[in-house]
């Protein structure tokens, strides 16, 4: 008897061990978590001007923390039981160290969120290593000051944790009542609904997120499920309610279709006495909520704005993804994503025409000049495939010209009016044949450093009083974002300073312009989860026979099918028989419609948004799209399966194209 009260009683001091060490720690750890929330709210909202409150996201912000408390430590559990059976100092060690990475990766990732206002997900995934390092330079925190930060942080942590066994020295009891209640609750929470806010704001919901969940389990999906596949699809006509009625071709081949698109731009323009060149200007992060008429932040864009009267203007316009990567395949291919963006299929790029090709066949010379690295997101890859006459950037520069302010030592490259001036000089002096021209700044990016600073500090001011006419009160709230705000006149200024240089030269009279953003920046909280593709879209040329403003919803793959019938008819270029356009035409009516089908991609990896006439169907929602690019939510069961089916649709034929490298038939 008193052998087996001796075994009972030793089990019993190894059990209360091992609770008291797993419970001393993981309540400090959610103790610690309860305070970054309140820590990472305040800062939110310090740093940012918010249209809802502290109490309006808190309750939803602390169900997500708990939530996701509850799952890490009901996994550690079971992990630390298990190794507590062959060593209690190897799963305490083993627990100090997973507890104190996981606060300071959450640390981490609220810091990143207080920037960026968006939760780090799958685009962690979607970059080289190159570009992901040449990212975090930009940011200035990758540096040692913040490495030693955070080695000394780490060491208090774990000595913390190891003081929290002391601090809570429960009895077997009570430590069972902790285990019991843990997963009770992990239990309820499965059983409940999403825990978040429903609504058009994806500000509020970013903010209600717990990021180190939203980063968890993003990465199980990109690890586990990331993989392309795809299943047998049948080719069908588009609907009845698009602009253009596509005939798809070959079942091998998913996105060819016969080339049938209309000339909607030859009512605005003289006739054509010669092929004209055409002039692309892609201004970094230029959204339509800061830019032109209506823009409901006021528009930081007074050049801009005044080139509006005399334009052809699109204030319903719409990029084709929230991030740089798709400009280029967007706007000068109507192109498929691909897994992680077009651009990212270098390695072996599907056969495919773009604008640019269709120009080089035609004779014209295709000229690029970018102030930034042209490897970066392999925009150099997508041109050489092009065969571009002409590729500028930041390493070949003429002598004279002074990068753009750096931090800590890192510059994307040359500001937007050096980009431009470079540019200048490096056109040929004589016109030997057509030209396309582009032209893509780079200044109005994180981190937001703008040359000659005073100058536009003052500017700033002056914008503010004297141009949006706001009172004192609210010009304080344009200053939280007065970096961003100083590199968007920046840029105005830049393209001012361009289009008057190009005005003296002698091929300005037979130049059409395009100007657009590339996204709209997401650091000045956005107002719906459409904001970010909401982006202003202009034509400016001399040749132009009136000016006009439409309402109807266009997008960025809608320029090239346009301009090309538009060239067909006026300049006699060839086209070819089939096409893989995924656009329409731009909608010239006046009055607001949407006659347009497409999927929109947020982020690298972040496929889950789609529009179809007036209906936005994102993460699984419908939303009602009015003038303004303004969303209201809707409950319709059929119209979300039908819009759900198309998406899929979409995603399986971008998955085979992937997969098999088919998208256009080589020329024979």
């Amino acid at each position: 008897m008193a052998q087996k009260a001796e075994i009972r009683s030793t089990f019993l001091d190894r059990l209360y061990s091992v609770l008291k060490n797993f419970w001393g720690m993981s309540l400090v750890f959610l103790g610690l978590m309860i305070l970054l929330r309140l820590a990472e709210l305040g800062l939110v909202f310090q740093t940012h001007v918010l249209d809802f409150t502290f109490r309006d996201v808190w309750t939803y912000g602390f169900l997500q923390d708990l939530e996701w408390i509850l799952y890490f430590l009901g996994l550690l559990f079971i992990v630390f039981l298990i190794l507590s059976l062959l060593s209690r100092t190897l799963a305490k060690i083993v627990l100090q160290v997973t507890l104190a990475v996981a606060l300071i990766v959450h640390v981490a990732l609220i810091f990143y969120f207080l920037k960026t206002l968006l939760p780090l997900g799958k685009d962690l995934f979607a970059y080289n290593w190159n570009d992901l390092i040449l990212t975090v330079s930009s940011s200035g925190q990758l540096n040692l000051i913040n490495l030693i930060l955070g080695l000394v942080l780490f060491s208090v942590l774990l000595l913390v944790f190891h003081l929290g066994i002391k601090f809570f020295p429960f009895q077997l009891k009570t430590s069972l009542y902790f285990t019991a209640a843990l997963y009770a609750l992990l239990l309820g929470f499965t059983l409940l609904p999403e825990l978040i806010s429903a609504g058009t704001s994806e500000t509020k919901r970013n903010v209600e997120l717990n990021k180190t969940r939203f980063l968890t389990e993003q990465a199980f999906d990109y690890w586990i499920y990331g993989g392309e596949y795809y299943f047998d699809f049948y080719l069908r006509g588009s609907s009845d309610d698009l602009l253009v009625q596509k005939e798809f071709t070959n079942d091998e081949y998913p996105f060819v279709h016969k080339n049938n698109y209309p000339d909607v731009l030859s009512p605005f323009f003289d006739s054509l006495t010669q092929a004209p060149d055409i002039v692309f200007i892609f201004v970094e992060s230029l959204g339509k909520a800061y830019s032109g008429k209506d823009a409901y932040l006021g528009s930081f864009t007074p050049f801009l704005d005044s080139l509006e009267q005399h334009s052809l203007v699109w204030t319903n316009a719409l990029s084709s993804t929230g991030r740089t990567f798709g400009l280029l395949p967007g706007v000068f291919g109507g192109l498929p994503f691909g897994e992680k963006g077009f651009l990212e299929l270098s390695d072996e790029f599907p056969y495919h025409h773009s604008f640019l090709s269709v120009m080089k066949d035609n004779g014209y010379d295709v000229r690029y000049f970018i102030g930034a690295d042209r490897k970066f997101d392999r925009v150099s890859d997508f041109l050489e495939y092009q065969q571009v006459t002409q590729l500028e950037d930041e390493s070949t520069f003429l002598p004279g010209y002074q990068k753009s302010p750096s931090q800590n030592g890192f510059s994307w490259g040359y500001a937007d009016k050096e980009l431009f001036q470079n540019g200048l000089r490096k056109l040929p002096a004589e016109r030997v044949a057509p030209q396309v021209r582009i032209f893509q700044t780079q200044t109005s990016h994180d981190p937001y450093l703008v040359p000659e600073r005073e100058v536009y500090q003052q500017k700033l001011q002056a914008h503010l009083r004297d141009y949006l006419k706001l009172s004192t009160a609210k010009i304080n709230e344009y200053l939280a974002y007065q970096d961003i705000y100083m590199t968007v006149l920046y840029a105005d200024d830049a393209v001012k300073l361009f289009i008057e240089e190009y005005k003296k030269r002698p091929e300005f009279a037979n130049t059409i312009f395009v100007i657009t953003g590339d996204h709209r920046l997401p650091e000045v909280p956005m107002a719906s989860r459409l904001d970010r593709f909401h982006v202003p879209l202009m034509i400016y040329s001399p040749l132009l026979k009136r000016r006009d403003y439409f309402k109807g919803i266009s997008s960025h793959y809608e320029i090239t099918p346009s301009l090309l019938a538009f060239l067909e008819k006026n300049a006699g270029i060839q086209l070819p028989e089939e096409v893989i356009w995924q656009g329409q035409v731009l909608d010239t009516t006046r009055t607001f419609q949407s006659m347009i089908a497409m999927p929109l991609m947020r982020n690298k990896n972040q496929l889950v948004d789609y529009i179809h006439g007036e209906f936005f169907l994102s993460e699984g929602q419908i939303f009602l799209v009015t003038d303004g690019l303004n969303i209201d939510p809707v409950d319709d069961p059929d119209l979300l399966t039908r819009l759900t089916g198309e998406f899929e649709e979409f995603k399986n034929k971008n998955s085979y194209m992937v997969q098999t490298r088919k998208l256009l038939p080589p020329k024979p």
